[in-house]
């Protein structure tokens, strides 16, 4: 278990319920830090604290407090007069209110701790607020004096544990008032759904995936450098020329976001006119569609030419076989009135 030093120690006022609790940092940097040196010898460059009337450097314990008045004015506070602060948040968290987690303005959001309890008698009250937050899924607000001056603050459940995050005082943030554009722009259907394309395909990820490429790169230029070796070179970004168009921009990024995810390249397809009920939206494959049809149509065309010329071509063989049985039968008349004639010419 890792053991972190309380920075404060105090209790939490919760009504007529004391809590002692201990306040520890819940984060920590991991920035690489540099020292100051002479770059011709490199000898390490030190800020020495001089007191400007005696021209000597003072030691840490002869160093006090002051407020600096309007005229130059020093007036010295020490340790004492601070103690006796008429406050009753000098060594209490005291709670005032509690709100949904959304009444609170990401902008007011400071430095983060946790609360450990102080000590065995500290653990049921402790536990008593932590269940009473997660059931009303509220945080509280309160208010707390650190490192000199009284401080807002939100508490509110991380797991198993209560955090309070120092708050900024409301007339410490300011408004953002002439920061957004204030010239007419009209952001079409097209270039929302070209954005909402994007949005999707870049996606979410998990945010303990992310990590500080830049102190990685820069412990390995340290180390190279310790090692007596050349730094690795950084490669050259990849060029692209400048989009001028806002459509093509956002066509591009889709495809790159899709690439990059070792996705099929993006597809735009045009979107529906949204004008009249008439404009239907017209599909990739339209011209498609309407080749199909214009075929469809000739070979409608040709089957009733076919099927009318068969009908034509059947009714003149009907008439062929009508014909060729009326000569049959004006032949077969002839010859037996032929035959009469010449028995008659024989009886006489």
């Amino acid at each position: 278990m890792l053991i972190v030093r309380s920075i404060w120690n105090g209790a939490i006022s919760f009504g007529l319920v004391s809590i002692p609790i201990k306040l520890v940092n819940a984060t920590e940097s991991h920035s690489i830090s540099f020292r100051q040196i002479h770059t011709e010898d490199g000898g390490r460059i030190r800020y020495r604290k001089v007191c400007e009337l005696e021209d000597r450097e003072v030691t840490q314990a002869e160093i006090g407090k002051a407020y600096e008045d309007a005229d130059g004015t020093v007036i010295p506070i020490t340790d004492e007069d601070l103690a006796h602060l008429p406050l009753p948040t000098a060594k209490t968290i005291e709670i005032v209110a509690f709100v949904p987690g959304d009444r609170i303005d990401p902008l007011q959001m400071d430095a983060s701790y946790y609360l450990q309890a102080g000590g065995v008698p500290a653990a049921k009250p402790y536990i008593l607020l932590r269940e009473a937050l997660k059931r009303s899924n509220k945080v509280a607000i309160a208010k707390f004096a650190l490192r000199g001056r009284e401080r807002l603050g939100m508490l509110r459940v991380v797991e198993d544990a209560i955090a309070l995050h120092g708050l900024l005082w409301p007339d410490e943030v300011r408004a953002p008032e002439g920061l957004a554009p204030d010239t007419k722009v009209t952001v079409s259907d097209k270039e929302l759904d070209l954005a909402d394309a994007l949005m999707d395909t870049l996606g979410e990820i998990d945010l303990d995936e992310l990590h500080d490429e830049y102190r990685e790169a820069l412990e390995e230029v340290v180390a190279a450098k310790a090692a007596g070796e050349a730094p690795p070179q950084s490669p050259e970004p990849a060029r692209s020329g400048k989009v001028l168009d806002l459509m093509a921009a956002l066509e591009k990024s889709v495809r790159d976001a899709k690439e990059s995810r070792g996705e099929e390249p993006a597809e735009v397809r045009q979107l529906p006119q949204r004008k009249s009920a008439r404009a239907a939206p017209k599909q990739t494959g339209g011209k498609k569609s309407t080749s199909a049809t214009k075929r469809t149509t000739a070979a409608k065309k040709a089957t009733a030419k076919s099927s009318q010329g068969t009908r034509k071509t059947a009714a003149s063989a009907k008439k062929t076989a009508t014909a060729k049985t009326a000569t049959a039968k004006k032949t077969a008349s002839a010859k037996k009135t032929t035959a009469k004639t010449t028995a008659r010419k024989k009886t006489a």
